[in-house]
This record gives structure tokens, sequence and C-alpha cells, in this order.
């Protein structure tokens, strides 16, 4: 008979291990290739001693002469608070009951809500990657906007089903009534969103949508890194290793200018570009950059089970998440995603997982992770906009 205590079982022993292996891998060729450690984590905190520039020590003299006179390395200090990350799977007390004399009926009840989690998960993480932490993900415009439709500046960051609050500009606090409102339908040709529940305040210019509770709380992403904001705890002024090379108003992409934004890093930095990702628009011209120049297009196989457009060498991906008309040219080693530990299910003092909801007739079970990315070497990536499809 299947019981709490079996599900339990096999929450803990059976799907973590296949969860945790695809949020760390199966999100997006770009999380795959960064790396995940415990280093550097001091309680609720990432604190990283990270090295630029060179050692000073070096000089050629004379056979008699003075030595060169020491410099050590240059350090400065990074510092960020753990992100909090969940995921949480829902079983009624009802569906648990009614597949207890079936065991192939409650399995399937539990895969549905595992791969639901999975899908939501991997669409949210795959987002932050790209963000800036401060989890917004359109900008309001009132005009186009009445009640529960809401017109916003972009939609790839949105998905129906999402929990959202929507944020006053002027008061910069939530909407009482777009607080946790569900997203219920997109009209993603004139970028418009229908949100649940009943609405009677009218969005302004500059309002923000923000994923529930996760203002703010979200992964420091490559958004940051290319923002004029402070970086790590650290302001950007007089830190040159701290601004990555940012080439606006592109224009028509091409292999020339790809190249010469290469070099550049490769000449400044002395890093090296290894993974190259675009939005969907700027891929469709490359290929027709491609096709133009009659020039033989290669693919290749990334882990993770993704495939590549390749730039001598170098794969180039589109993702949904990348803003159009951009291009990140990145070198993945510089980036670790540093965590407190994988990623767990939240027990309770008896160590349990599956706990009843007050007040209600429902079971739940917290996948959670404590985790920030960080890039080592921000001087040695670089960003493309302004690239016309």
């Amino acid at each position: 008979m299947v019981t709490l205590e079996t599900a339990e079982k096999a929450l803990k022993s059976v799907y973590l291990n296949v969860v945790a292996d695809q949020l760390n891998i199966g999100v997006n060729p770009l999380l795959a290739k960064i790396e995940q450690t415990t280093s550097d984590v001091w309680g609720k905190e990432i604190i990283k001693l990270v090295p630029y520039g060179i050692n000073g020590g070096i000089g050629a003299g004379t056979e008699s002469g003075e030595l060169p006179s020491p410099a050590a390395n240059n350090y400065d200090r990074f510092k960020l608070e753990l992100k909090n990350l969940y995921g949480t799977i829902e079983l009624s007390d009802k569906a648990i009951r009614a597949s207890q004399s079936n065991t192939g009926a409650f399995v399937n009840l539990l895969n549905a809500e595992m791969e639901g989690l999975l899908k939501a998960s991997k669409f949210n993480l795959g987002r932050m990657l790209y963000g800036d932490g401060s989890g917004i993900l359109a900008t309001c415009q009132a005009s186009g906007s009445s009640a529960n439709n809401i017109k916003v500046d972009k939609v790839n960051n949105l998905m129906e089903g999402m929990v959202v609050d929507v944020y006053s500009m002027s008061s910069d606090s939530v909407y009482s009534d777009l607080k946790g409102v569900r997203i219920t339908a997109i009209d993603r040709v004139n970028n418009v969103v229908t949100v649940s529940g009943s609405v009677s305040s009218s969005v302004q210019d500059g309002d923000t949508l923000t994923v529930q509770g996760s203002k703010e709380n979200e992964l420091t992403g490559l958004g940051a890194i290319f923002s004029d904001k402070d970086l790590y705890g650290l302001a950007r002024e007089g830190r040159s290793w701290l601004q990555p090379k940012h080439y606006e108003s592109v224009g028509a992409i091409s292999s020339a200018k790809i190249q010469s934004a290469i070099d550049y890093i490769d000449e400044v930095a002395g890093s090296q570009i290894d993974f190259i990702v675009c939005s969907y628009d700027v891929r469709r011209a490359y290929l027709d950059y491609l096709a133009l120049t009659r020039t033989n297009i290669d693919y290749m196989n990334l882990d993770g089970g993704f495939k590549a457009l390749s730039y001598n060498g170098i794969p180039l991906i589109a993702d949904r998440f990348v803003d159009n008309g951009t291009m990140y040219l990145l070198n993945s080693k510089d980036f670790k995603m540093h965590q407190l530990c994988d990623w767990r299910w939240l027990e309770g003092d008896n160590g349990k997982v599956i706990k009843q909801k007050a007040g209600s007739a429902t079971y739940s079970a917290t996948l959670v992770k404590y985790a920030d990315m960080i890039c080592d070497k921000p001087i040695g990536q670089a960003k493309l906009s302004g690239i016309t499809a």
C-alpha cells in the first residue's frame, strides 16, 4: 500500500539525485559549463579574494645593479549574500488516498508533480542567469494597459502560470490588488499580459513585474555584470578590471565584428572566449550572414545533450532569455556557482520532507538551494547589443 512514508522515501532516495542533476546541467548550456563549488562560502555569505592585474615584482637590470622591488599580486574582495532558491510540489490528501491501492497511479501522480517542478525550475533558473538580481521580468506601459491586461516592454521572461507581483515605480511597493496574481494568458504579438484576480489599479509607465516575493532576491546574473551599478559589493569607479567590454549599436552582425570583440578580450584581459550566447533573432541574422558569404555552417554537441553552432570551435547558442539584438561573448571558466550545498529537500524538525499545509487537505514538499553566481574576471567578458536582424 502507498503511504506518505513511501512517498518520503521516493523523494529522498529516487527523485532527489535525478532532479539535482537536471537542475545543475539540464537547464541550459551556459549553466552546464559553470563550475559549482562550496568554496568561499562563509555562513550565509560568499566572501572571495580575487586577484587582478599582474605581479609587479618583475624587471631587468645590470649584472651588479639593484634587483627589482617586490610588488605582490593585487587583490580585492567580493562579497555576496547567498540567494535562497525554492521549488515546491503539492499533493492533495484526496489524490493520495485514491491511489493508495494502486502503486502505478501514485507513481504517475508523483512523476507529474516532479516534472512540473522541473519545468518551472529550469525556466526560472535559466532566466536568472541573464538577469541582474533585481527579479524584474518586464516593465509596464500605461498605454495599452487596462485592469487585468498589462502592456509590457517584453515577454521573453514570462510564461502562463507564473505568479507575479506588480511594483509601483513611484512608491517602490506592490499594488495590493496586483500582489501574487497569476498570469493566465500572454499576447506575444502585442506584449500584453493577462493576470487573474479583481484588479482596480492602473499601472503606470515604469512599473515592474517580478516573480512573487523575489524582488532583489534572485541570482546575480549577466545583467548585473554588464550594468553600471556596483558589483559584488565593490564600486566600479577606479576599478577598470570590473568593467566588461560593451559594444553598442553594432548593426549588421558579421564574423569580423565577433572576432574584433574576441581579439580585444584576449589582448586586454588575456581571457579566452569559450562560449557565445545570443538572442534568437541574432542567431537567424548570423545564419543569414553565413549563407550570404557562402560559409559552411558547422555544429557541435555540448554537455547536457545540447547542440550549438560552431564559431571557430566556440559554441554559439541562442537563448530565449537574451534580449533581442544582443550577443554575449564569455569565458565560462571565470564563472562559479558558489553554494552552501547542492539541491536538498527542506526538512522539518522530525526529518520529514512532506508536510501538511496548515488549514488545508494538501501536503507539500520544498526543494531548496542556497547559492549565487560570481564572475571572477568581468573584464574578460564582452557584450554586443543593437544588432540588427
